[in-house]
This record gives C-alpha cells, sequence and structure tokens, in this order.
C-alpha cells in the first residue's frame, strides 16, 4: 500500500476514535515510534558502548542497577494507572 494512502486511512480511523480514548491512541503510537527509531542502531554504534561500565565500582554498579529496575517499575505502574494495560488485559 502506498505511504500517503495508508496515513491517509490512518488519520480517518484517528478521527473516528471517542476523544477520551486519544490519549491511549497517542501513547501507543509515541512508545511505538520510540521503540522502531531505538531499533535503528548499528551494530557498530551499539559496539561502541562496549565495556563502558568496565571502570564503575561493584557499590556504583549496584546503585546504577537498582535505580534502573526502580524506574521501569515506576513507569509500568503509571502506565497501569493509565487504565493503559488493563483495558487490553480484561476478560
Amino acid at each position: 500500500m502506498e505511504s500517503s494512502n495508508i496515513r491517509t486511512k490512518l488519520l480517518k480511523e484517528i478521527n473516528l476514535i471517542p476523544e477520551e480514548k486519544l490519549e491511549e491512541v497517542y501513547n501507543f503510537i509515541y512508545y511505538f515510534r520510540v521503540g522502531v527509531e531505538a531499533s535503528k542502531g548499528t551494530p557498530e554504534r551499539i559496539m561502541q558502548f562496549a565495556g563502558c561500565w568496565d571502570d564503575m565500582s561493584d557499590e556504583t554498579f549496584a546503585d546504577f542497577n537498582q535505580e534502573i529496575t526502580t524506574r521501569r517499575q515506576q513507569a509500568f505502574l503509571e502506565i497501569r494507572s493509565n487504565n493503559f494495560i488493563s483495558q487490553y488485559t480484561s476478560s
């Protein structure tokens, strides 16, 4: 399907979505786009970060790892509190 044709179809569908559901659609599209952009990294670009934590102390690395875990949990809870996931998992 032609790019401009699919874009037109998408916009028509979005215009049919109730106002109170638009934020959920936006979040889906936004995170999908961000994921697509993030996956565009070439192996060479990604490998430039290999070993970048070698000089980090074990204590600093443990703190860093805990911070990542905390932020992931907060992000998940935020999405859940927005009812983003629950509407798709309810029976």
